[in-house]
């Protein structure tokens, strides 16, 4: 059973677990919060508190995600549904495109696919929500005109991509740096920005239902930029652009269920991990020990092999999801881990990304939206608040790889809402954030909440590891409150440690149990995010 400790904090981070009864958000910036707390207070639901702070984390948080990012759902209203609201790449988008040597340029129009946050939460409002549409975005657009104070980590992660954009003289670039980089900087930590075109973008979104962003002014405006500057994007690939509704995918870990969004996401590979994981007898060795580390670390080694080589849009997968998660196969998974460490190289992936939770006794929201890597494409369209994510990224240059590059084509995507039931009865909505960390954060969150009896905080505070797979090499990257004892064991058995103060390198997480009829909410100590409850 979970049984959540709510007295007992072994890692302290100056931060405790907020409790509630009527509701509950958390994000990863305290002004989104308070975007859903309003939402709350206006009589609306955890739908309506959840788009609120999705709208407005576009506006606080731009280094992250935007209104031309991508989103994923997963919704509890006595059964779990999951929204895929990612985009596809252009029809033009093939290979005869990329340039040579064959690379996928991280900036610019190649990597940008149609974006589908918006649509997410069109959908996800007419489907539950009680608020009108309208109404959701007031926060949002409140930050964006008066300007809003920026937070410390949103200001350190601005400052890292600094010396990327400001340089960047040709046209495609310059709506981009005179919104973001005004002065030829990033704005620092305290310093207040806003954004007068972002709001006026918000309320067509707002005024139109969304349509104009698919089908009207605005994705006229982005046709039409693409058309000036080299770009792919068309009006016909914005209109044909429609979310999808997915069954979502789950595996048991002991008495727990927990469920994934199924591919073109890496949700799989959790439950991968999980599977080969559960064998062990963790909860017999303390969480602090080489071989707790160990085990969840050769088990994401392998979960990540099969998903990096085979998670693809579905309609191009050669292995069917129940294949993947199937128990048998975890077991002769489960049986290549020794007391040496496999070296497994693979691909893995960047990511800056927002994921907020609300809830509330009737609804439970799992939400995740990203410009994916480095700020996104550096395209905003002009006029616009539209800055566009560089999903493409995503996507295989390997022409006989299930994730190839393709025409109309959903890449691989990083991006995963997690939740969590025990039998019929729902326990809540998690995730971290962070690309290839997200997988391996849900993990060691199911792992910390269920074999060692951590309450949600707790689970959140403890030190974390996070395995880095490339063509070259397999690397553990410890954060530095892992214990010494633990670091020279892994050494010992074979692991490339890397030992790091950087803690965003292992995510940004937030976490909503229900226990009891009480809502347990928190928000992850290596970001700025805040936990509120009712």
């Amino acid at each position: 059973m979970l049984s959540p400790s709510l007295t007992h904090y072994p890692y302290p981070s100056g931060r405790r677990v907020v409790m509630g009864s009527r509701f509950a958000a958390a994000t990863s910036q305290p002004l989104a919060t308070l975007a859903g707390m309003e939402m709350f207070w206006a009589g609306g639901n955890a739908v309506d508190a959840a788009l609120a702070m999705a709208i407005a984390l576009t506006v606080v948080e731009p280094t992250s995600n935007g209104i031309g990012s991508d989103a994923f759902a997963l919704v509890w209203d006595g059964q779990l549904h999951g929204l895929n609201a990612s985009g596809r790449s252009p029809q033009l988008l093939s290979f005869d495109r990329l340039p040579q040597p064959l690379t996928m340029p991280a900036l610019g129009w190649l990597p940008v696919t149609v974006p589908g946050a918006v649509s997410a939460w069109v959908s996800l409002s007419q489907r539950w929500g009680k608020l009108p549409f309208e109404h959701l975005f007031q926060p949002a657009i409140r930050y964006a005109e008066q300007g809003f104070p920026i937070s410390p980590e949103t200001a350190r992660a601005w400052q890292a991509v600094e010396s990327r954009f400001v340089p960047l003289q040709d046209p495609e670039f310059q709506p981009f740096r005179q919104v973001f980089f005004p002065q030829d900087r990033a704005p620092r930590a305290g310093e207040v920005w806003g954004s007068r075109l972002h709001a006026q973008t918000l309320r067509e979104i707002a005024a139109t239902g969304g349509e104009s962003f698919y089908r009207g002014g605005l994705a006229d405006r982005m046709a039409h930029f693409a058309s000036e500057t080299g770009g792919l994007l068309q009006a016909s690939d914005l209109a044909a652009h429609q979310p999808e509704w997915v069954e979502p995918i789950s595996t048991t870990y002991h008495d727990l269920t927990v469920w994934e969004m199924p591919p073109n996401g890496q949700g799989i590979a959790a439950l991968i991990g999980l599977n080969i994981l559960e064998g062990f007898p963790l909860g017999q060795v303390p969480r602090e020990s080489i071989e707790a580390f160990h085990w969840q670390i050769e088990a994401m080694k392998l979960a990540f092999a099969d998903t990096y080589a085979q998670v693809s849009d579905p309609a191009w997968m050669q292995r069917t999801t129940a294949d993947l998660l199937d128990k048998t196969s975890a077991t002769h998974q489960r049986q290549q881990i020794g007391d040496r460490a496999l070296i497994l190289p693979a691909h893995s992936a960047a990511s800056n990304t927002v994921y907020l939770a609300a809830t509330d006794p009737d609804l439970m929201v799992s939400f995740i939206q990203s410009n994916y890597e480095g700020f996104g494409s550096g395209i905003l369209i002009p006029e616009t608040g539209i800055a566009l994510q560089n999903r493409g990224l995503g996507f295989s240059l390997d022409p006989s790889h299930p994730n190839a590059v393709a025409s109309q084509k959903r890449p691989f995507h990083t991006i995963i809402p997690g939740f969590l039931t025990q039998g019929d009865r729902a326990i809540g909505p998690f995730g971290v954030m962070g690309g290839h960390m997200q997988p391996q954060g849900h993990l060691q969150m199911v792992v910390n909440l269920r074999d060692y009896g951590l309450n949600p905080q707790a689970a959140l505070d403890a030190p974390r590891w996070q395995v880095r797979m490339t063509p070259e090499s397999t690397q553990v990257w410890l954060e530095q409150s892992v214990p010494r004892s633990i670091v020279l064991g892994l050494m010992e058995r074979g692991h490339q440690v890397h030992l790091t103060a950087e803690g965003r390198s292992f995510g940004k997480g937030q976490i909503i149990l229900q226990h009891g009829g009480v809502f347990i909410a928190a928000s992850e100590p290596r970001a700025d995010g805040l936990a509120l409850a009712g």
